[in-house]
């Protein structure tokens, strides 16, 4: 009989939780846990096939150095000791700030890894740090500082409780949610559209989640910042600001007003791609609602204005009254109190480089500058160490990274698989999978639609020579003499820190081990508290225009003009997600290689194909000031006319991964753009959505 373990998925942040069915220490089925107290049997078939993946025979197993043919196996002492040296060499010739990193996307849900990677940066003195949340969601970050005084604010929408429900730029139904982990979004949305609640979707296609939720508001791509400032200016020119909350808990309200002031719904109607008049309905139909909710994913994230979108996301449930009450939007706490320890310093964050103003957000600088610190004249980056992540596909300016890698005189890759990114790679180490390594459900801290806390151990023992990352990143502290290689096999002494956290919550590793499904539920999140114990701002009351929004407010007004000559044959390319990738760390998984899903076509709204004289299946050449690529149409009604989709995270022509290499597609990201300008600064967030792009027949 296989013997039964708890455990739960590391794909995205709902966590969801996982019986694993094991027979001599191999993993023979994988399923939902039915039982569980808060996913309750819910899993996606992305979360169940990172079993293939763990199976992959493509993954990596053993420490591999680049040789005269090739990578080359070699001992975990011999990569150690190598890895050292040539880090000592950098240091000691360039300085400390001819190293940087690049760390990815899985490591946010990597309790261990964190705090481990933080540690090996320090000793080493690397400063010019990058992460994939720079293309995916540091507006978040950026706002909930500048708004709320902590980047860990986030006020989830009480969809439970809600009558009113608008939702920018998300998919549930592909994708989930981010930055709130909640599992099976799509019964949620589904029960309150049944007792009764509106669900407006804002998106430029008719994405897969409207269907039997709500309706769509479809307007063109990255202009919702300007939809959000027309509706609060319908609102309150129409005295439907809640002034009693304002007077009691907001500051630089006039700065807000005089900001809406600019775009009312008739100036901004055109741009925005909808009538003036649905603005205004929509506008009212949130006001009207008894309870109404706001949200906003990485649809809104990507464009140019992240985080004031984000700002004026929340300035709609603040100035509503909706911040902080039931069916409105209200802050989890968690097992932690996450929203003091994002708490930040008041002053300016911004300092002067050669490559004009910048700041870091959580410790990021903006991944489109890597490839120009790489490439430099003066001080450029030299040796390179990438965790987790595979920059090469993710990141804009798709040749100009290939050839910044090309460049370096050392890099260094830990990961799972021999991606795209680890072509270049010095030295490239095998780290173990999530069913390989102990770990906690941390990611959604601050951010759970119902708080809880699971702990799992190894499934598996690691197959072959696999390490996971807290033990390489202490193994090579070793090698540099900056401290003692980690117990390999005790675990407890690598959460400390988290022991000391779950304190807060009066429990501890070994008691929630002790615990069915190995799980602690913790209190609901509830209204009431927001403004009195988790606001992190200096004056305890939400900024509702914040001063280091001054320059982005004026770029604001730059952008629309040129919004309003644009002419009308431009198509905005955005991101399109699938059942079927997952960023770049899916490619290689055979059972998601469907017949329809061999490739990443252009999708184009049959209007915009006919114009150019293309079909269905027609060969297609995509191109801008920024890139040239080459894939096939596919014809795609749901789209806005205008705009066009591709899915990122394809073009691993020459990896070391079969499937990908059987069916390579092509990178999305280089027709994106890279280097100063091609990032909000308030954020370091890339721009990739709503990018222009021309397309024709291929010859």
């Amino acid at each position: 009989m296989p013997e039964i373990k708890h455990t739960f998925c590391r794909v995205c942040e709902p966590s969801c939780a996982l019986i694993a069915e094991v027979e001599n220490d191999e993993i023979v089925a994988l399923k939902p846990d039915r039982d569980h107290p808060v996913t309750r049997g819910f899993a996606c078939h992305k979360g169940l096939a990172v079993l293939e993946m763990h199976k992959d025979p493509d993954r990596l197993n053993y420490p591999l150095k680049r040789g005269s043919n090739g990578p080359e196996r070699v001992s975990w002492d011999e990569a150690a000791e190598g890895i050292a040296a040539r880090l000592a060499e950098i240091k000691d010739k360039y300085g400390p700030d001819a190293l940087g990193s690049y760390t990815g996307n899985p490591l946010a849900f990597n309790a261990l890894a964190g705090p481990a990677i933080s540690s090996f940066l320090l000793k080493n003195g690397v400063r010019r740090n990058f992460s994939s949340g720079t293309q995916d969601c540091t507006n978040k970050f950026a706002g909930g500082e500048a708004v709320f005084g902590s980047s860990t604010i986030h006020p989830l929408p009480d969809i439970d409780n809600t009558d009113f429900l608008l939702i920018f730029g998300a998919n549930p139904r592909i994708s989930h949610m981010s930055f709130i982990s909640i599992a099976d979004p799509m019964k949620a949305l589904r029960s309150a559209a049944n007792r009764g609640a509106k669900v407006r979707f804002v998106d430029p296609r008719i994405n897969e989640s409207v269907k039997g939720i709500g309706e769509i508001v479809q307007v063109n791509p990255d202009t919702d910042v300007w939809l959000m400032a027309a509706m609060l200016h319908h609102l309150d020119v129409s005295g439907r600001f809640d002034e009693k909350t304002i007077k009691e808990h907001g500051e630089h309200i006039d700065e807000l007003r005089q900001f809406i002031s600019r775009y009312p719904a008739d100036r901004v109607a055109s741009v925005v791609g909808i009538s003036a008049d649905e603005i205004r309905k929509l506008a009212d139909e949130f006001a009207d609602a008894d309870r109404a909710a706001v949200y906003m994913s990485t649809g809104v994230n990507m464009g140019r204005q992240g985080t004031l979108a984000y700002w004026l996301l929340f300035m709609l449930s603040f100035v509503t009254g909706n911040l902080d009450q039931p069916g409105g939007n209200i802050y989890s706490l968690g097992f932690y109190p996450a929203a003091k320890a994002g708490r930040v310093a008041g002053e300016n964050p911004f300092f002067d480089s050669p490559f004009g103003e910048m700041r870091k957000i959580r410790g990021s600088l903006p991944g489109n500058l890597m490839a120009d610190m790489i490439l430099a004249e003066e001080n450029p980056i030299r040796g390179l160490i990438v965790i987790s992540g595979n920059p090469v596909l993710s990141v804009g300016g798709g040749e100009k990274l290939r050839r910044a890698f090309e460049k370096l005189e050392f890099l260094l890759v830990i990961d799972i698989y021999p991606n795209a990114t680890a072509e270049f790679a010095d030295y490239v180490l095998p780290a173990t999978d999530m069913y390989e390594r102990a770990d906690i459900n941390m990611c959604g801290l601050g951010m759970q639609h119902q708080p809880y806390v699971q702990y799992t151990s190894y499934i598996v023992p690691p197959t072959a020579e696999r390490k996971p990352e807290w033990w390489i990143l202490g193994r090579l502290e070793q090698a540099q003499g900056l401290g003692e290689a980690p117990d390999l096999h005790d675990i407890d002494a690598q959460f400390g820190r988290i022991n000391h956290m779950l304190r807060q919550s009066d429990t501890s590793i070994d008691e929630i081990r002790q615990a069915p499904h190995q799980t602690e539920v913790l209190p609901a999140s509830r209204a009431g508290r927001f403004y009195t114990d988790w606001i992190q701002t200096e004056s305890r009351r939400v900024d509702c225009c914040p001063g280091i929004f001054t320059e982005a407010l004026q770029t604001c007004e730059q952008l629309f003009l040129s919004a309003e000559a644009e002419s009308g044959m431009t198509l905005k390319m955005i991101s399109r997600r699938t059942n079927y990738m997952l960023n770049s760390w899916f490619h290689n998984l055979p059972s998601l290689k469907r017949p329809s899903q061999l490739t990443n076509p252009i999708y184009m709204h049959p209007e915009d194909a006919r114009a150019r004289n293309l079909g269905e299946g027609s060969e297609a050449r995509i191109f801008n000031d920024f890139g040239d690529v080459t894939s096939v149409v596919a014809l795609d009604e749901t789209l806005k006319p205008g705009t066009v989709a591709m899915t990122h995270g394809w073009g691993q022509q020459n990896t070391g991964m079969s499937v990908a290499r059987q069916h390579p597609g092509v990178n999305a990201n280089a027709l994106l753009p890279s280097g100063p300008g091609s990032y909000e600064k308030l954020s370091n967030q890339a721009f990739m959505t709503g990018i222009p792009v021309s397309i024709e027949a291929c010859a």
